[in-house]
């Protein structure tokens, strides 16, 4: 058979050659980066008698400025073009039909037009247009001073370029380039239909309209908000964004009902203090709980970073006291030529134990039952490191599931020395710590104490292309100061220990083909050594230990313990073996399958209390597999199988399909044996897509295009014991100019408790929202793998875009 026709399975017997991994995935890397660039050439029109008719290639220039600066604008000559043109040079002159304008961004077209040159003053009639910057306006009478951008318009209708808005109004009032007052106007970010019955689908009416383009912003008084041709909302007045950009005052209030607090109104208030800092104020009424008020604080350095945020309620009428909680986060670095300080600030506080369950939309760290208060103190100097630290942990307990709380560390002094540079390719570190752990010691049954070690460790990796070889060689000698004596009266222990170990791995590759698809086929079989002499800890405590989890990083390490306070006595061999199939122009890994498995040379007898020794010489066997056949396509998967057993102590399997925007299906089964069995699917698809209607995704930016139902949600259902764990259900529904949600929320917030809570949200895009509940938007988000906001923040559109 000739090479050209050599079939997949032919090319799976060729031989295996020992080559450079190595070099194979730089080389990867690299054409991947090429991948633009090469993508960008193809695009350019061909040059040439051959070359194919394609649009120009567009790209940007200084010369077009989306904003003229006042001191060029008032300098650019004016051009006046018509059928008939009459008047005196430099006085006045007259233009009919088809009459034109233009200065700088400013185009004035009209049937007739007066132009004052000495006032700058231009008198239109007829069917008159604006273009100024992108922002059009059409009416029958204009009187307009044209460089300042002052007068009047009758009549007129009006788009706006940033917020992609328009209206229509009986008199515009143009106060100042940036100002302009709008009588009896209506005001939407619905896209104009061609229907001559055509009617947004809501409107704001207002005996008056402000636009402040330098503010961005928008007022109305004695207003309306219409939905649907229904009155919706009066509005004494309302103030509303023009764009993207932050600005001072009241935001859309919330209302929400759930099981847990009954009917709640939210009211913020935003307070744009500076451009690095700002503000947010919130007053919160309970049916159930009463009222509450908190706030949230974010700044913004060069050098640091933070936010500050708290909520109190005075009296809680269902648990009888008052609540209050406080978070902070800070982080920074000051730096000079040699030094780096550093200081990151964890703060988090809560009144009471019920804080987390009855307060379920508090922020992140406040939901979780372990608190932590940390302040880290940093100072780097060229190959050292000194760390101070103080961290205190809040345990918010549960009587139907309590935790044994973690012990503080008051304080924590670390110093970290890796020298760079060593000859020999030699890789070293020298660590000291010494750690006060301090908790109540009816809380943990055993004596706070002073912890200190000095660990070090020297390696010398032998790399080359077809593999590597690691000895390592590590000492860990530690101290412990005791505040109370333990069993034999003894106030102090010591323990040192060496660790030896040996990585070593080789690395083969092929080209090969499955499936009709070119891969770079590797085997990498893996072996690792280690070895820890026995010594007795039976009699130390722990304050800082537990036992790593077994998956295929970890099976690859020295001590099966995390922490300080357990040194695993080892006399282990790992062995293992992975194999890749990389796309050989992008180095993009399509599938990766591994396996791995420990023998025990001798019998266990370091172990963390209440735990028994491992005696078995073969560990479980680990399998993982990772496929990524195609982008749309993800899957992985693990499975722990214990071959003396003959079944799977625990199995992961996960899978994800993404085939576009706003179209992600997941699918997961966790499975550890005699714990817990359960199945998680998130999804966020267009329902459109289930009866045949394709339409169109308005996407970024919006557009004229079909209107789409989506249906987004999450569900965790345990097998074990029959039932849902958390459902969260719902519906979102792009209308063009409104996105309208609806979500049904059930929560696990403890072990025999759940809140149920009912989100709905209607976003008129451009103007404001109404909320029954939280954002179900930010739900979404939190909750459902891969969801994407139906409006994703865009650049600002170009005034060029509407060039006339």
């Amino acid at each position: 058979m000739p090479p050209t026709a050599q079939t997949p399975c032919h090319r799976a017997a060729s031989a295996w050659r020992l080559s450079a991994l190595l070099p194979a995935l730089a080389r990867g890397a690299a054409l991947a980066c090429c991948a633009l660039p090469h993508a960008a050439l193809a695009q350019e029109p061909a040059q040439g008698a051959d070359a194919p008719d394609a649009p120009p290639a567009l790209r940007a220039t200084p010369r077009l400025q989306e904003r003229i600066p006042p001191a060029v604008r008032h300098r650019l000559p004016i051009f006046v073009t018509g059928e008939h043109i009459r008047g005196q040079i430099d006085l006045n002159t007259i233009i009919e039909g088809d009459a034109q304008l233009r200065h700088g961004d400013t185009v004035i077209r009209a049937d007739r037009m007066d132009y004052t040159a000495p006032d700058d003053l231009a008198r239109a009639h007829g069917r008159v247009r604006i273009n100024r910057a992108g922002d059009r306006y059409e009416g029958t009478e204009l009187e307009l001073y044209v460089d300042a951008f002052q007068g009047f318009f009758s009549d007129a209708q009006y788009w706006l370029l940033e917020p992609q808005a328009h209206g229509t109004a009986s008199r515009m009032d143009f106060l100042a380039r940036d100002r302009t007052l709008v009588h009896n106007a209506t005001y939407t970010t619905c896209e104009r239909g061609d229907a001559p019955d055509w009617a947004p689908d809501w409107v704001l009416r207002a005996a008056t309209l402000h636009i402040d383009s330098t503010q961005e912003t928008g007022t109305a008084e004695d207003a309306v908000l219409e939905f649907k041709g229904v009155p919706l909302l009066p509005l004494a007045y309302i103030s509303f964004p023009l764009s993207d950009k932050r600005k001072s005052g009241l935001l859309p209030p919330t209302v929400g009902l759930d099981s847990r607090d009954g009917l709640t109104y939210t009211q913020p208030y935003y307070w744009n203090i500076a451009p690095n800092r700002d503000a947010t104020l919130r007053a919160t009424l309970m049916q159930k709980r009463g009222a509450s008020l908190g706030g949230e604080f974010r700044y913004l350095e060069p050098a640091y970073a933070g936010q500050i945020s708290g909520d109190l309620m005075p009296s809680d009428q269902l648990r009888r006291h008052s609540r209050w909680s406080f978070s902070g986060r800070h982080q920074g670095a000051f730096s000079s030529s040699t030094d780096t300080l550093g200081l990151n600030l964890n703060l988090n506080r809560v009144s009471d134990d019920d804080y987390w369950r009855d307060f379920g939309r508090a922020s992140g760290p406040l939901r979780q039952r372990l608190l932590p208060n940390d302040a880290l103190l940093t100072w780097t100097r060229s190959d050292t490191t000194t760390t101070l630290r103080t961290l205190k942990w809040q345990t918010l307990q549960d009587v139907n599931a309590p935790i044994v709380p973690p012990y503080d560390r008051m304080p924590q002094l670390q110093w970290r020395y890796v020298p760079l540079g060593l000859g020999g390719n030699l890789d070293a570190s020298v660590e000291l710590d010494s750690t006060r752990f301090q908790a109540a010691r009816e809380r943990t049954g055993q004596p706070n104490a002073t912890r200190s070690y000095a660990m070090a460790q020297i390696s010398r990796p032998f790399v080359q292309p077809a593999g590597y070889v690691t000895p390592r060689l590590q000492l860990h000698a530690t101290q412990y100061q005791f505040d109370a004596p333990l069993p034999g009266n003894t106030r102090s222990a010591q323990r040192a220990l060496p660790t030896f170990s040996l990585d070593s791995a080789l690395m083969f590759e092929r080209d090969t083909r499955f499936f009709g698809r070119a891969f770079l086929q590797t085997l990498e079989p893996r072996a690792f050594y280690t070895y820890t002499p026995y010594r007795d800890q039976s009699r130390l405590p722990v304050y800082d230990s537990a036992a790593n989890d077994f998956n295929l990083a970890t099976i690859y390490t020295e001590n099966a313990y995390g922490g300080n306070d357990r040194l695993a006595d080892n006399n282990l061999l790992t062995l293992g073996v992975t194999t890749r199939l990389l796309d050989p122009e992008s180095g993009n890994e399509a599938i990766r399958l591994g396996l791995a498995q420990r023998l025990r040379l001798s019998e266990q007898r370091v172990t963390l209390p209440g735990n028994a020794p491992v005696n078995e010489r073969l560990s479980d066997l680990l399998l993982g597999a990772s496929i990524r056949w195609t982008p749309r396509w993800d899957l992985d998967s693990m499975l722990q199988y214990n071959p003396k057993q003959g079944r799977s102590v625990r199995t992961t399997v996960g899978a994800r399909y993404s085939p576009g925007s706003y179209r992600t299906l997941s699918a997961a089964y966790r499975r550890q044996r005699g714990t817990s069995e359960q199945i998680d699917i998130g999804w966020q698809w267009p329902l459109n897509d289930l009866w045949g209607d394709k339409g169109q995704d308005l996407g970024p930016g919006g557009g004229q295009g079909g209107r789409r139902w989506y249906g987004v949600g999450r569900l965790n259902y345990s097998l074990q014991d029959s039932r849902l764990i958390n459902t969260i259900v719902g519906l979102e529904y792009d209308g063009c100019c409104w996105i309208g949600s609806v979500v049904l929320e059930r929560l696990q917030n403890g072990t025999s408790t759940s809140n149920t809570r009912l989100l709905l949200q209607i976003e008129f895009l451009g103007l404001s929202r109404l909320s029954l509940g939280a954002n179900p938007q930010e739900t979404f988000k939190h909750n459902v793998p891969r969801y994407q906001y139906l409006r994703e923040q865009v650049a600002p559109p170009s005034r060029f875009s509407n060039y006339d």
